[in-house]
């Protein structure tokens, strides 16, 4: 059975699931993994969600206030012999239900090119790609992602990356 859980940053199975995720990175990114890691850290984040199969954590991702309207989706992962049946989707989808009740209204995110699963996953779950925003302006093997969130896409019309990318992360 497949459950959710909404904590902080200290929860133990988050900081396992980021170990990992850790782990990955430094091989996908390489030389470039200390440049993303200082952008990756997990103290003093509000907002996590965990997913539970039969009791093992094999799921998380977080968001970070980021300007007044939106939130930045951090440390999405999978667990490698889950990957492929939704797991992402669901949790990226409840960090988006939860973000819009707070109010926000956008959610932005970075990931890296050679991540083909990660493209895949924000494209699929409507994302669309914007300029690099922030510290990966000058990151070549960055691209970022934002989607609209929240019920009413009229009143969220006015919300754009333009909105977000030229302020300081919360």
């Amino acid at each position: 059975m497949l459950t959710f859980k909404r904590c902080d940053s200290n929860d133990s199975d988050f900081q396992a699931l980021v170990r990992e995720l850790d782990r990955y990175l430094a091989l996908i990114d390489g030389e470039e993994h200390a440049f993303y890691a200082q952008y990756n850290k997990t103290d003093s984040i509000k907002h996590v969600v965990l997913a539970y199969l039969d009791g093992r954590a094999v799921a998380c991702g977080a968001f970070k206030p980021y300007g007044e309207k939106g939130v930045e989706i951090k440390r999405m992962y999978a667990a490698p012999d889950l990957r492929g049946q939704g797991l992402a989707s669901k949790i990226l989808q409840e960090l988006e239900n939860w973000a819009a009740s707070l109010g926000y209204q956008l959610c932005v995110l970075e990931t890296g090119k050679r991540q083909a699963d990660a493209v895949r996953l924000y494209e699929k779950n409507g994302y669309h790609v914007i300029p690099n925003y922030g510290q990966y302006v000058e990151a070549h093997n960055s691209v970022c992602y934002e989607k609209r969130i929240g019920s009413d896409s009229v009143e969220h019309a006015n919300v754009n990356a333009g909105d977000i990318q030229d302020l300081t992360p919360a």
